[in-house]
């Protein structure tokens, strides 16, 4: 039984270790893609796998106290998130006739919103504020999207601002 134990336990943190080494490979995987992609709607459409892959990256580097590199992976998401969004925009078509993009991007945002807010919970104060700052980001694209996505809902009369403005 002892010896299962000990040959067993080298064997899982080799494991462990591989699947780490193998998220991050995958983030680097599709994040190649995203970069090569130059059509904004198939570019949306890879955002919930990629931003699933990077918040895995995140989540990893807070739980080995590394918060200088969760940050760096969740700074680039918002940029890639915000990429989306302008290239979404730029093609003027209209999200509520032709969703396409347009609720993948939400989707991804919505799950990074909650996965972030998950995250922050297990934060100090000091170390929660530079991740309120993105969080803020994000949210205003996730309302953007939401109200290009439902522009009858109540509530929404005026036209969609853009984040930032």
């Amino acid at each position: 039984m002892r010896r299962i134990f000990l040959i067993g336990a080298p064997l899982l943190l080799i494991g462990l270790l591989a699947g780490v080494t193998l998220a991050k490979d995958q983030t680097a995987e599709l994040r190649a893609r995203f970069d090569q992609e130059s059509n904004p709607v198939r570019k949306a459409k890879m955002m919930p796998k990629l931003g699933s892959a990077q918040f895995s990256d995140i989540e990893s580097d807070v739980a080995e106290s590394n918060m200088s590199g969760a940050l760096s992976i969740l700074d680039q998401y918002r940029t890639e998130a915000g990429t989306c969004l302008n290239g979404l925009d730029a093609t003027g078509v209209d999200a509520e006739k032709h969703s396409a993009g347009f609720k993948s991007l939400q989707i991804s945002l919505r799950e990074a919103l909650r996965r972030l807010d998950s995250l922050m919970g297990g934060l100090t104060a000091d170390q929660q504020a530079p991740f309120l700052e993105v969080r803020k980001d994000l949210d205003q694209m996730n309302r953007h999207l939401i109200r290009e996505l439902f522009p009858r809902e109540p509530g929404s009369d005026a036209a969609p601002a853009k984040p930032g403005q």
